[in-house]
């Protein structure tokens, strides 16, 4: 057993001052040994055209970098190339995600040495307040903005790839601009995709929609209740799976199972976070062992988290957070079973 450690991050301010606290933060923290990593996996990134992107359509975020790259002490374009989610891949990961009227629950799987380990509330000026999960400091995994806005990715395939964004870097943007669902399936259109993800939305409606993505096109496929895996659904994108899809398509089916269950949220929770649930991994060696399970409740802007296997939940709130009610933890712990 090994204990895994998520800090909890609280940002405010403008962009650029997000960004620069995160310089400084990820100069005295474990994440400066991400540098090594990141400089192979953009060695080959087009920094010219990712920045004409950012400044089209999310300029926050490219103001963001440049106080990351002040807070770093390094040129702009290098922090674009290594931070920007632009024209760069990671190893297959696991999520699994259910959507009902009241919840979106979640269990993120990968790698701890690849994890940000970083829980990231963030009140920007002109942006959405949120909190999530992030990877590569800007992009996230998951979250949840102050309109009740829920996006979460779902890894398909990296070997259909095209220059343009990595999933965690859409995330957040929809996070930061989006207040609907409506407003994020319009946005993620206009966004050029690296390689093929599923991504996972709610909002306060209570509605769910999975927005199949590849480099070339998006379908929208909307449910409720709504289960979202690792493999594409939609007939004229099936043949971009990967080829082995039977662990995505059994988690599925184990979440059918559920649904007579009618679950609260805790117990949810419970479901994902049991170490003998199928949907709990520990398969850490090979990126699909399960980091996280969040269950985000978008219509009192609350949500529950457990780190690593049979967690006790903690309960936060983003509202709370947003009115000064609340003293946020310094860090989540929780204890991970890496199979050898």
């Amino acid at each position: 057993m090994e204990e895994l450690i998520v800090s909890v991050v609280d940002l405010m301010g403008s962009s650029y001052e997000l960004g620069l606290k995160q310089g400084e933060e990820v100069k005295t923290t474990q994440l400066i040994k991400q540098l090594g990593l990141l400089e192979n996996l953009t060695a080959n990134s087009n920094v010219k055209k990712a920045k004409e992107i950012l400044k089209t359509i999310s300029p926050n975020l490219l103001e963001e970098l440049g106080g990351l790259a002040k807070g770093l002490e390094m040129e702009l374009d290098t922090i674009i190339r290594l931070y920007s989610g632009y024209d760069v891949t990671f190893p297959s990961m696991g999520c699994t995600t259910f959507i009902n009227d009241d919840y979106y629950v979640r269990n993120y799987d990968f790698s701890p040495d690849l994890y940000d380990a970083r829980l990231v509330f963030s009140n920007p000026i002109g942006g959405y307040a949120s909190v999530g999960f992030s990877q590569q400091v800007i992009g996230r995994l998951d979250g949840m903005n102050e309109k009740g806005l829920v996006v979460g990715l779902h890894f398909v395939n990296n070997q259909h790839g095209a220059e343009g964004f990595i999933a965690t870097t859409i995330v957040r943007m929809l996070l930061e601009q989006c207040g609907s669902i409506k407003e994020a399936i319009d946005l993620i259109s206009t966004i050029p995709h690296g390689f093929c993800y599923n991504y996972s939305i709610t909002d306060q409606s209570g509605r769910g929609v999975v927005v199949e993505a590849s480099p070339e096109k998006q379908f929208v496929n909307f449910g409720n209740p709504l289960m979202c895996t690792n493999h594409f659904e939609s007939t004229s994108l099936q043949e971009k799976n990967m080829k082995e899809i039977q662990r995505s398509i059994k988690r599925k089916e184990y979440m059918n199972s559920l649904l007579t269950e009618e679950l609260s949220p805790i117990a949810a929770y419970r479901q994902f976070n049991d170490g003998n649930s199928p949907l709990f991994f520990n398969n850490y060696k090979e990126h699909f062992g399960t980091l996280h399970t969040v269950v985000y409740l978008p219509k009192d802007l609350s949500l529950i988290i457990g780190v690593g296997e049979n967690s006790e939940p903690m309960m936060l709130s983003l509202r709370k957070y947003l009115d000064g009610t609340t003293n946020l933890p310094e860090v989540i712990k929780g204890v991970i079973n890496q199979r050898v």
